[in-house]
C-alpha cells in the first residue's frame, strides 16, 4: 500500500528571487526557477503566484512550455511567440530535448551508475503522487551516476529520457534512495535531512526555435 500523500499544504513562494533570467532574446525566455514557486498558476487564488505570472510582468508575452515541479528549482525554458511555443513544444514532446538534473539521495547506492526502467501511473487516491504500475503506467526511464559520496547522503546527476510526473522521485525511491527532503517520497531522517527537495534541473538543451542551433543552458546547484 502505497503512503498518503501530505495532508496539508500552504503554498508560501519565496519571494526572492523574484526572477533569475539566465537569457533572454526574441524567440526565448529562460529563468532559474527556485524551489518552492509554482512553474503555472494553482486552481486557489492564493496560487496564481507562479513563474509564468513573475515572467509576464516583465515579458509580456511569455508562455510556459514545460513545467518542473514546485518544490524542484532550476532551468525552465518559455516561448516569447507563438511560433517558438509551437517549436519548443514539439521539441519536449519528440524529446528532441536533452536535461540533466542534480539530487542528494538518502544512503549510498552499491553501484556507482545504472538505468531504472519502471513505468508510471497517478497513485490517484494519493494525488499527485505517482507509482509504480506495469499494468497501467507509462514508459519511464531514467539513467544516473554518482557525483559524491557523502557520509549519509549520495550527490546523482540524473539523465531522464522520458518527462513523466515526478519521475526522478519515484524512479529514487524504487532504488530505496529517496532524494532528501521529499515531503512526498521521502520519511523520517531521508525527508529533515534537507530543508527542501534537494532536486534541481542543472541543464537544458535544446534547438533554438528561430535558427535551429544546438544551445545548453545551465543553473548553478543552490544546495
Amino acid at each position: 500500500m502505497s503512503q498518503a500523500a501530505p495532508a496539508s499544504f500552504v503554498y508560501d513562494p519565496p519571494l526572492e528571487p523574484f526572477l533569475t533570467v539566465l537569457h533572454a532574446d526574441d524567440d526565448l525566455l529562460v529563468i532559474d526557477k527556485p524551489s518552492g514557486l509554482l512553474s503555472v498558476p494553482g486552481k486557489a487564488a492564493e496560487h496564481g503566484d507562479c513563474v509564468e505570472s513573475r515572467a509576464q510582468e516583465r515579458f509580456p508575452d511569455a508562455r510556459i512550455v514545460h513545467r518542473l515541479d514546485m518544490d524542484t528549482s532550476g532551468v525552465m525554458v518559455l516561448a516569447k511567440n507563438p511560433a517558438a511555443h509551437r517549436h519548443l513544444g514539439l521539441q519536449f514532446e519528440r524529446r528532441k530535448t536533452l536535461k540533466t538534473y542534480i539530487a542528494d539521495i538518502w544512503g549510498s547506492p552499491s553501484e556507482d551508475e545504472g538505468e531504472i526502467d519502471l513505468p508510471l501511473v497517478c497513485d490517484w487516491p494519493n494525488r499527485p503522487k505517482q507509482m509504480v504500475s506495469f499494468e497501467f503506467g507509462k514508459p519511464a526511464l531514467t539513467k544516473w551516476k554518482v557525483l559524491e559520496r557523502k557520509e549519509l547522503t549520495t550527490r546523482v546527476r540524473l539523465f531522464p529520457h522520458t518527462g513523466r510526473s515526478h519521475q526522478l522521485r519515484v524512479h529514487m525511491l524504487s532504488l530505496g534512495h529517496p532524494i532528501t527532503g521529499d515531503r512526498f517520497y521521502s520519511e523520517g531522517e531521508a525527508l529533515t535531512a534537507s530543508s527542501r527537495l534537494a532536486l534541481h534541473a542543472e541543464t537544458l538543451e535544446l534547438h533554438h526555435p528561430a535558427h535551429g542551433e544546438r544551445i545548453c543552458f545551465r543553473s548553478e546547484v543552490p544546495f
